[in-house]
């Protein structure tokens, strides 16, 4: 019997009759999920459109049923059967791995020397700079990053407030809080192609929001940013810019929406800029400075990045920095924890703060340097590739996202991971995608390409045969 065979037999818990259950209509899962009907003309893209969008085609989670103690089997061959269940899911995730592409995620890490912490249940619960009751916690490294971020985005630490987020998404949701909190009835401004947690932000908080077109490259239409700012000039303004968007990586520059602040009477306490860096916030500050940077020295609210994309961490985790006056008005006391919170979870992951301050200690400033240097030299790179084996591609200014035309075969793009929005896909060129990596997808996809090509023209060549026959 195998793993998964013997856990279902052993795991089935005591069924009510029917008498005992109420008869209610049942919603199914199974029942909304959709099939692709033609090639992948119906994958949305990750992250990048709202739950409402476009058909997406799904591909069903298969469940591995939890292992339950069984009389055929002795306590170590259970133990044996979890090992080797554990051992082959561990292979699967080194080759998904090796053959990761599409996802802004760092997977170039060892975190080899912090494995003996998984013995504790560390938990930052609350506010990072007071400590709780609880003891079990890792505020020192937590406020460690945090000063870290504070100097790489030019804030005194005196005058910021921030937290370890669990990811990027919980960094917007807080940045567009603290802004809805300062200015109750603000509207919500933001390019339609930011990530979709903005909008979901708006929603949560029943926030007014204005989505606005974008430019051929991604990035936000300043004139139509203009004409919305006219039409709202009675209420406060929330703005949340791209400092990256999730599909093209195109950047909204800060300095051009400041000035169109201004241009339409928006003075400073009249307005609140939240700066989604998610992947590239944290690249930005080490590109030259003729790139438009991300600064507290500029009159913005609140940035947030994500800690596992370019850092890179085992686990999903995220820094949002505000301004400490800003987060004053939602601040409070909590007498259970003995302390304060301003965050949007209670409890918070103690081991995401660790993995960020151990490899933020062991590069530094100039090792991420580095690191974003060979990033950016490594997209040129590819995007040379793909135009020399015929593929069109487009590849922003400030940006490690090559974009290309989107496969055709399913299969290659599950192969490779990659993300799709309508007829385009982007690979971004993380730490851990080498050129030789690179080398092996272009070739790939040639092939790729090439099998569908073949394919088309076989069905050119069988329907003119069909039609000499009908002749």
């Amino acid at each position: 019997m195998d793993p998964v065979e013997l856990a279902t037999s052993c795991a089935m818990p005591p069924v009510l009759s029917k008498s005992a259950v109420a008869e209610h209509p049942k919603t199914l899962r199974s029942a909304h999920l959709k099939t692709d009907t033609y090639g992948v003309a119906a994958v949305a893209p990750y992250q990048a459109m709202p739950v409402a969008g476009p058909v997406i085609t799904h591909h069903k989670s298969s469940a591995l049923p939890v292992v339950e103690p069984h009389p055929e089997l002795t306590e170590e061959e259970r133990e044996a059967r979890i090992a080797e269940i554990i051992g082959n899911y561990m292979k699967k995730l080194s080759e998904r791995t090796h053959l990761h592409m599409g996802y802004p995620y760092n997977l170039e890490f060892d975190y080899g020397l912090l494995e003996g912490l998984t013995k504790f249940s560390i938990n930052n619960l609350g506010d990072p700079f007071i400590e709780s009751n609880y003891g079990v916690h890792s505020r020192e490294f937590e406020v460690g990053v945090l000063n870290w971020f504070a100097r790489l985005w030019e804030i005194d630490e005196e005058e910021y407030w921030g937290y370890i987020t669990t990811c990027g998404t919980e960094g917007n949701l807080h940045g567009i809080y603290v802004g809805r909190e300062n200015f109750p009835d603000g509207v919500l401004y933001a390019s339609a192609e930011s990530h979709y947690s903005v909008f979901k932000a708006a929603r949560m908080y029943r926030m007014q929001a204005e989505k606005i077109p974008t430019l051929e490259s991604g990035e936000i239409n300043y004139d139509d940013l203009k004409a919305a700012l006219i039409a709202n000039r009675g209420k406060p303004a929330v703005l949340n810019l791209n400092i990256g968007t999730t599909v093209k990586g195109a950047v909204d520059d800060v300095d051009r929406v400041l000035a169109v602040l201004k241009e339409t009477g928006y003075t400073e306490d009249k307005f609140f800029i939240h700066c989604d860096g998610a992947l590239f916030g944290m690249m930005m500050p080490f590109l030259s400075r003729d790139a438009p940077m991300v600064t507290f020295r500029k009159p913005i609210g609140s940035v947030s990045v994500s800690g596992h994309k370019f850092v890179g961490a085992p686990v999903p985790c995220g820094v949002v920095i505000t301004r400490f006056k800003y987060v004053m008005a939602l601040s409070s006391d909590v007498e259970y924890l003995n302390s304060r919170d301003a965050t949007i979870m209670g409890s918070r992951n103690g081991h995401a703060p660790i993995y960020l301050w151990y490899t933020l200690t062991r590069k530094g400033y100039e090792g991420m340097r580095r690191d974003v240097e060979r990033c950016m030299r490594n997209a040129h790179v590819l995007k040379q590739m793909l135009e020399s084996a015929g593929v069109k591609t487009m590849l922003n200014e400030l940006s490690n996202t090559v974009v290309f035309e989107r496969p055709r075969e399913e299969a290659f793009v599950r192969k490779w991971q990659l993300a799709c929005e309508g007829d385009i896909a982007h690979v971004i060129v993380m730490p851990n995608i080498t050129v030789e990596k690179l080398e092996d997808f272009v070739a790939d996809y040639v092939q790729s390409r090439a099998r569908v090509s073949i394919a088309a023209a076989k069905r050119v060549a069988s329907e003119a045969k069909a039609a000499e026959e009908d002749a």
